[in-house]
């Protein structure tokens, strides 16, 4: 459930203001909402450091993790440190251009062979002119004979020549400008500039050993950035500070206590419909299964809407399990996870994105179960092994049990807006909308899978629309909010059709996965097992096949899955994820 809060404004003397953040960073309760653009010298000195912390990360995230000679003393200035790692690569990445220049070079001059430009130039001053060429072929005969001329290699119908002549040389040809280098000595400068490189490598990598500390410097700057954030946010007036911010009310007394005992002006009220309040969600054990779905898509309820995590959990859990739609499947997922939890579950703080795997695995194996599906219907089928629930494997009746499983689902979402709008008569309005969901339950089977429309049918459609009509907004005149229940069936009684009929996706999905292991396993059984080759071959494709639809499985669920959850579900919820987290003002964890 989304936790409610408290406005809070905190005031106190200006030389007073520093110890008091520094009480309210320990308390941790407030999420801070800055009455001025955070500015100063002091942030912009810490932004610095932490840009070149973070730049010195990077450079020693990209070094091979070798054992790296330990250094006996890390030094107070983190900050020289860092730059002297940003240096240290930035010299790497003007030698490695620089190489990629001589490399070509190299495949430049090859052709015309080793020799020393600077002599070339020398020789000017003995009035001896030296010039290179591309010269066609059919051109070189007709040249003046007091130049001497020689010919190098052939290239892309020319000839590249060398032309000396006493006094300056001018053929009309295309001339070649001398490299500033001999073909030796870019060679040279190649090898003694990957013998640098690599000192280079070697000495960045011996700061590896200081990875922990710069994190705690990176963690130490950022605590800095944020109080500096506040203080210089907080409202001035005359010699009094200002602080404007929000608390759960569970931490409300508390704050109103420290108050008293530091002296501090408090004043605490309930945040108004224009407040941009943060979100604080609380909920029990096994709904928190379904909070890094929620981190993953980035996405927060807003602090007046419905957090429909319970929901999200039990709806996405079912979706998975008929989209996955095999047991063998699950019960790899299963000791996948099982393995992971085992090997780093030690290591891993928050387990609850196990815990998740582990109940949307033992979901696939179910509905794989009852179904009876095992890495494909055909093996089963071959076996004479029957599934619990025969009618899973009819087309038709998964269709209709995907458009139930949708009416379901978006009634509970008006239903529960109706009961938090009651005893308003606008609550009317979604008893209206779950009677034209029910009534698109019966059209889809109708038009789509042949069921005959009930006689009961067109009376939820006339009811239906008659409620949201009149009751879309019963507080306003009569004309008014008649035209705006017309706007509002006009806008949504297609879209609550097409919306039950998008359940189909499960289905879709569901057999896509079945169909695509069921294929491999014929495949894999017509190759017959003759010999040892054939064998090999059966395995590979069964391999090949299986771990194409174990992989996709899981892509499958989080585009269908998750979008019958956020979209279609919320958009019947009136829930448009547009909050933002509670984050207190409080100390770092290191």
């Amino acid at each position: 459930m989304i936790v409610a809060m408290k406005k809070v404004f905190l005031l106190m003397h200006n030389d007073s203001g520093p110890a008091a953040l520094e009480r309210l960073r320990e308390l941790g309760i407030v999420h801070v909402e800055h009455e001025n653009v955070p500015a100063g010298i002091e942030l912009n000195e810490i932004n610095e450091k932490l840009n070149l912390i973070e730049a010195a990360r990077t450079v020693l995230a990209q070094v091979s993790p070798k054992q790296p000679a330990k250094i006996a003393h890390a030094p107070e200035d983190w900050i020289t440190v860092c730059r002297h790692i940003i240096d240290l690569q930035k010299r790497y990445d003007q030698l490695r251009e620089f190489s990629v220049s001589l490399h070509s070079g190299i495949d430049l001059w090859e052709h015309w062979g080793d020799f020393d430009p600077a002599q070339i130039k020398a020789l000017q001053q003995e009035n001896v002119f030296i010039r290179l060429y591309q010269i066609p072929k059919d051109k070189i005969k007709g040249l003046a004979h007091e130049i001497v001329l020689k010919e190098i290699s052939p290239e892309d119908g020319a000839v590249n020549c060398l032309a000396a002549s006493l006094g300056n040389i001018e053929l009309g040809f295309k001339e070649i400008e001398l490299p500033k280098l001999s073909l030796s000595q870019m060679q040279n400068r190649i090898s003694e500039d990957a013998k640098i490189m690599q000192e280079i490598r070697e000495e960045i990598a011996g700061h590896l050993v200081f990875q922990n500390e710069l994190i705690s410097a990176e963690n130490s700057f950022l605590s800095q950035k944020d109080f500096y954030s506040v203080l210089k946010g907080m409202g001035r007036a005359e010699e009094l500070v200002y602080l404007k911010g929000y608390v759960p009310v569970d931490a409300e007394k508390m704050l109103v206590k420290q108050a008293k005992i530091n002296d501090w002006g408090i004043l605490t009220v309930t945040p108004g419909a224009d407040d941009a309040v943060p979100t604080l969600v609380r909920n029990p054990a096994w709904v928190k299964l379904i909070r890094p779905v929620l981190k993953l898509l980035e996405i927060v309820p807003g602090y007046n809407e419905l957090d429909i995590s319970p929901l999200f959990l039990i709806f996405f859990s079912l979706f998975f399990g008929i989209i996955i739609g095999d047991a063998g499947y699950g019960l790899l997922y299963l000791i996948i996870t099982f393995i992971v939890d085992k090997k780093m579950g030690k290591k891993i703080k928050d387990k609850t994105a196990i815990f998740l795997f582990y109940v949307l695995s033992s979901c696939a194996i179910i509905w794989g179960v009852i179904s009876g599906t095992f890495f494909g219907q055909a093996w089963l089928a071959h076996l004479g092994i029957k599934p619990l629930v025969p009618l899973l494997n009819n087309i038709f009746f998964v269709q209709a049990l995907c458009f139930l499983i949708g009416a379901i689902h978006l009634s509970i979402a008006h239903s529960w807006r109706l009961a938090l709008k009651l005893p308003a008569l606008i609550a009317l309005a979604d008893l209206g909308w779950i009677s034209i969901i029910w009534a698109a339950f019966f059209l889809a089977k109708n038009l789509l899978l042949g069921d005959p429309f009930p006689l009961f049918g067109k009376w939820l459609i006339y009811g239906g629309i008659s409620l949201v009509i009149l009751f879309t907004s019963p507080q306003k005149n009569i004309l008014k909010g008649i035209g705006e229940g017309l706007a509002a069936i006009a806008l949504g009684l297609v879209n609550n059709f097409t919306d039950v009929v998008s359940y189909v996706r499960l289905f879709a999905v569901g057999l896509a996965g079945v169909a695509i292991a069921d294929a491999f396993n014929v495949m894999a059984a017509g190759g017959g097992a003759k010999d040892a080759g054939a064998i090999i071959s059966c395995v590979l494709i069964l391999i090949a096949g299986h771990t194409l639809n174990f992989i996709l499985g899981p892509m499958s669920v989080l585009v269908h899955g998750v979008r019958l959850n956020v979209l279609e579900f919320c958009s019947h919820a009136n829930v448009s994820w547009s909050g933002f987290e509670y984050k207190p003002f409080s100390k770092k964890e290191k």
